[in-house]
């Protein structure tokens, strides 16, 4: 495999007996509607997938341990017969369990990938770079970063107390407006495999605008990670499509500072 890409996918229901189905939002439907959710590990290469590792998601709803929780919770879990050590895991931590999971049988891949529901999680990111792995993963464009030229300084010391510890002069950007600061100039169009579709008799290649820029992610799980460090510098990966007023996608990597263009490209749209 090339890759282990994290997703998770809708189970469409009716009722609420179920194990662990609420209502909760979904890419199956494009909403908050009725449904399970399945977290699951894939293997994949660039003409092939297959889900590996799953976990059921377990929402707050079904969790004695949580306020959001009902008052017959015990009941629906004894129907259903969830054990009792099992209660709501966040997402990405249930990804890095099967990640855990999945090295434990014997099973690596040298790059991870995943949406933004994981990417936009800083834990998660640390959570892959202390299993040394390489990732590519779009996050929203809220996500906060440095400029990779982004100088630290050390406060004047007051003479009282722990002395203080450098930091960054300026407040952390939003991806979106560091990559809208880079502006449309710096957009490279960029190819990275054939589509689905056919024109003039051949498949249609996938091709688009691309801004390539090295930031420092500015997750509180970095900080912590690099303490009294420079945060480490990251790909910042945004593809701007022709035409469009602003861009339409986000993604950090790791991969190292000599990597083409065309394969940090290549790796982020690996999901599909």
């Amino acid at each position: 495999p090339e890759a282990v890409i994290f997703d998770d996918t809708g189970y469409l229901k009716s009722g609420s007996s179920s194990p662990c189905v609420a209502r909760q939002y979904t890419g199956t439907a494009g909403k908050i509607t009725n449904c399970q959710i399945g977290v699951s590990a894939h293997l994949a290469t660039e003409t092939a997938s297959c889900p590996v590792n799953w976990r059921l998601f377990v929402p707050e709803q079904w969790d004695p341990g949580s306020p959001r929780a009902g008052a017959d919770v015990a009941e629906r879990r004894a129907r259903c017969g969830i054990p009792d050590e099992v209660g709501h895991t966040e997402k990405w931590r249930l990804a890095l369990a099967m990640l855990d999971e999945l090295h434990g049988w014997g099973v690596r891949a040298p790059l991870t990938v995943a949406d933004a529901g994981y990417g936009e999680i800083g834990e998660f990111r640390q959570g892959l770079e202390d299993r040394g792995l390489d990732y590519a993963v779009q996050v929203a464009a809220s996500v906060t970063a440095y400029p990779e030229t982004a100088a630290r300084t050390t406060p004047p010391c007051s003479g009282r107390g722990p002395r203080p510890t450098p930091r960054y002069e300026l407040a952390a950007s939003s991806v979106k407006d560091l990559a809208r600061a880079a502006g449309t100039r710096a957009a490279r169009r960029i190819t990275w495999r054939e589509g689905s579709r056919w024109r003039a008799g051949a498949p249609a290649r996938m091709s688009s605008r691309f801004v390539f820029l090295r930031v420092r992610p500015a997750s509180q799980a970095h900080h912590r990670a690099h303490r009294g460090q420079d945060l480490p510098v990251r790909w910042l990966i945004t593809e701007w499509p022709t035409g469009a007023s602003e861009p339409s996608k986000y993604w950090i990597s790791n991969l190292p500072s000599r990597t083409t263009r065309a394969e940090l490209v290549r790796v982020a749209k690996l999901r599909w």
